[in-house]
């Protein structure tokens, strides 16, 4: 396949979100684009299983998309080979001194996945005392189990409601409840969204969120906050039927509205007609007291105040590079940064 998740909308194809590192998402696919045409065969009239099965095919063959995009006037083509599309729930990394958890969906492997992580970047930077917060980035994730979603909310929460569903009758509604226990270890946590997170990402932001255990950073959420029930008929079939809504702890429907962040962060589009030498070239223009004649040199500084310095300049580079790649997780990296600098030291 191609590696996005879809649904179905205006009688064409919406991308929900495409996955992470898959021909897709390489091929430049985002959140929010319509295909209208598969190889040239308008989609229009077709169901969405007929036109998920007209985008499969072999590993290695070539499928022509055409992509409606809201930012471009005309509709477009996109080339993209098929291939295996294998799913890595979660990712972790350090930058800085943040850990960063890219969680690109909920399977049974989500949990298991999100705990390792974390352990082992706690290891490796000399344990928590050396880490300034967590990244916790659900954008472009379309969801999947619940109960890896309540297992990732609980992660770092150590009581209240997670998410109830409520139906028709009251009966028929469920309450989940966090136990005691924070993989974080109560340091601030940041979750990054966009309009690719649905389901369980907007779970996981909304109690976060609504427990002020998290900021929530990017744009709003995609809004899927129903709840599906498999139902046998008659004849070995089976009808999908939706039966409750998602709510968040302190009662918010997530249906239609989507989780919005605590701080809008656009992701800016790059400037097709800006050079990484002009970049270069601007920042070159800049002078400093020590590029002036005759200025005086800093004696008071110590060899190891010098390397301390020169450390933190090369962290600051690094971070203003990861700006022009991301911006918002940058964003949210220097908010991580700002918090623990007005924190008294533990």
């Amino acid at each position: 396949g191609l590696g996005i998740e879809v649904t179905q909308e205006d009688g064409f194809v919406k991308v929900i979100t495409p996955i992470d590192d898959t021909p897709a998402a390489e091929a430049g696919v985002e959140p929010g684009d319509f295909i209208t045409h598969v190889d040239g065969e308008s989609l229009l009239g077709l169901t969405l299983d007929e036109a998920v099965q007209l985008m499969r095919g072999p590993v290695g063959s070539e499928i022509v998309i055409t992509v409606a995009r809201e930012s471009e006037s005309e509709p477009f083509d996109i080339k993209i080979i098929r291939d295996t599309i294998k799913l890595t729930a979660v990712r972790d990394k350090t930058i800085g001194q943040s850990i960063v958890m890219r969680v690109s969906t909920f399977n049974d492997q989500t949990y298991p996945n999100l705990e390792d992580g974390i352990a082992k970047q706690i290891e490796a930077a000399g344990g928590i005392e050396n880490i300034n917060g967590f990244v916790i980035d659900l954008r472009n994730n379309p969801g999947g189990l619940l109960n890896q979603a309540i297992k990732v909310s609980d992660a770092f929460l150590e009581k209240g409601e997670i998410v109830s569903t409520r139906g028709r009758a009251p009966e028929d509604g469920d309450r989940w409840n966090a136990r005691a226990g924070d993989l974080a270890q109560g340091k601030p946590i940041v979750v990054l969204i966009n309009g690719g997170s649905a389901s369980a990402s907007e779970i996981v932001a909304g109690a976060l969120q609504d427990h002020r255990r998290a900021i929530v950073v990017g744009t709003k959420s995609f809004g899927k906050g129903s709840v599906q029930t498999i139902m046998p008929v008659a004849g070995d079939g089976a009808m999908r039927l939706t039966t409750a809504r998602y709510y968040t702890p302190s009662g918010r429907s997530i249906q239609a509205l989507g989780v919005s962040p605590d701080i809008i962060v656009q992701q800016p589009r790059k400037d097709p007609n800006s050079t990484e030498d002009e970049a270069a070239e601007d920042e070159g223009t800049t002078r400093t007291e020590a590029d002036l004649r005759g200025s005086l040199d800093n004696d008071s500084l110590s060899d190891a105040d010098r390397d301390q310095i020169e450390q933190e300049r090369a962290r600051a580079d690094e971070a203003a590079k990861l700006r022009d790649e991301d911006f918002q997780l940058s964003y949210a990296i220097d908010l991580l940064k700002g918090l623990s600098a007005i924190q008294p030291a533990q």
